[in-house]
């Protein structure tokens, strides 16, 4: 439950956010930049950032690297049970949003492969991946002043969010933010290969069969096209401030 005393001004509202410990879930597709102003607005109010994607991207890094097929149910489940996966904040000097540890090795890079992102949608639609990863994020929110992000946190993880945010953009947006991030770290990529696996990626995402990406109803849409960072970051902690 959200406090009634009166709001606070400025810079002034982040004080007011932070001390009401809220629990602020973000969804969206692929690309949309949730990782990115999670973890910024995470850091301007003093909360705990849940990077859920990138839980779900560990475990396909460790199927990928265990060979075991994407059909193979049973086996990718009984090993990701087996296995440890931890998140750890990052200062600002860190080229990474979130440090992943993987089984104790830090995957933080690996996560973000053309490969890994190719295959974390036929793995995080695995009932029984979904609810080892969920059960354990929802155990991590549990005593609020936290901030989630991925595609079912308002609808299934954390449907008693304070405050739900859709973060979108459109396809060609989102494609053109991914290219510049690949080839950032040196990787050779075609733009309109990668725009066509946005387009794919969204059409699993959305049509999966179990948690699919979609808006929750009391959730607040951002079309984030031509909005800078700093502006998300600015909407989320003003909607913060006026639950």
């Amino acid at each position: 439950m959200l406090s009634k005393e009166p709001r606070l001004k400025g810079d002034d509202s982040k004080a007011w956010v932070a001390q009401q410990k809220l629990k602020i879930a973000i969804d969206g597709p692929a690309g949309a930049g949730k990782s990115t102003v999670a973890q910024l607005v995470a850091r301007e109010v003093g909360y705990l950032y849940i990077d859920t994607g990138a839980m779900y991207r560990a475990a396909t890094l460790l199927v990928l690297r265990a060979k075991i097929p994407l059909d193979h149910q049973k086996a990718m489940t009984e090993l990701i049970q087996r296995s440890v996966i931890e998140l750890q904040p990052t200062d600002a000097s860190s080229p990474e949003k979130i440090r992943v540890l993987l089984n104790n090795e830090d995957v933080s890079a690996q996560i973000r492969s053309r490969e890994v992102t190719a295959a974390v949608s036929a793995v995080s639609s695995v009932m029984l991946v979904r609810e080892l990863l969920v059960d354990k994020q929802r155990k991590m929110a549990g005593l609020g002043a936290v901030i989630l992000d991925g595609r079912d946190i308002g609808t299934v993880v954390m449907p008693d969010a304070d405050l739900k945010i859709f973060l979108t953009a459109s396809p060609e947006v989102r494609a053109q933010r991914r290219y510049d991030e690949l080839t950032a770290i040196g990787e050779n990529v075609d733009y309109d290969t990668i725009l066509h696996e946005i387009v794919e990626r969204d059409r699993k995402d959305t049509n999966r069969a179990i948690a699919p990406l979609r808006q929750a109803q009391d959730a607040v849409m951002i079309l984030s096209d031509n909005m800078t960072i700093s502006q998300v970051v600015d909407t989320i902690i003003k909607l913060c401030d006026k639950r």
